[in-house]
């Protein structure tokens, strides 16, 4: 059973740092395109970041040049380093794998910027 398992979230003030990391449970973790998504009180969830298994990535226009998201398919995870954090930025962001017709996510993991 595929499990994705997000971990590094937490509070911190504006301007700050934060790396969230995803350990995915898959067999063939390289065939996957893996992704970044949130989800903000009210509002619907929303892509961050993508990377595919190239490592091509995609962001956001709102996190574009203080979020980077990384995969190490060795390791198995995906990561989404975070800088110059906002307050808008807070969330619960999930982790995503793609692979073909199938789609898995993670429980979400808890972002709150804030002074």
């Amino acid at each position: 059973q595929v499990q994705l398992v997000e971990s590094g979230g937490g509070l911190v003030q504006p301007g700050g740092s934060l790396r969230l990391s995803c350990a995915a449970s898959v067999s063939i973790f390289s065939r996957y395109v893996m992704g970044w998504y949130r989800q903000a009180p009210g509002k619907q969830r929303e892509l961050v970041a993508v990377i595919t298994s190239g490592g091509s990535t995609n962001y956001a226009d709102s996190v574009k040049g203080r979020f980077t998201i990384s995969r190490d398919n060795a390791k198995k995870t995906v990561n989404l380093q975070m800088n110059s954090l906002k307050p808008e930025d807070t969330a619960v962001y999930y982790c995503n794998g793609v692979v073909g017709l199938l789609t898995y996510w993670g429980q979400g993991t808890q972002v709150t910027v804030s002074s």
